[in-house]
């Protein structure tokens, strides 16, 4: 089984808390697509940026909807990133 570079808890209904470490290598960051229609709340970040296919990054903050089969990866910054994604 793949390592994940987040720890992931489940809050029922189809919503997740997910915290990225600082310590995450850059090689597990890796480009992916996902099978449901997403949205990701920013709970806590400091200057982590996602990258969506063909656009330049953008700092995460706020909400953000992340239709399925996109071509998606985080960039890590320079603290921990929590999120919150509702799967829909």
């Amino acid at each position: 089984m793949k390592n994940l570079p987040y720890k992931e808890t489940s809050l029922g209904n189809n919503q997740y808390i997910r915290e990225f470490s600082i310590n995450a290598d850059d090689h597990e960051l890796e480009w992916h697509i996902d099978k449901e229609d997403r949205i990701v709340e920013i709970i806590e970040n400091n200057g982590w940026k996602i990258q969506l296919d063909n656009k330049l990054p953008i700092v995460l903050k706020d909400k953000l909807f992340i239709p399925k089969e996109t071509y998606h990866r985080v960039i890590k910054g320079k603290g921990k990133l929590i999120v919150k994604i509702t799967k829909l």
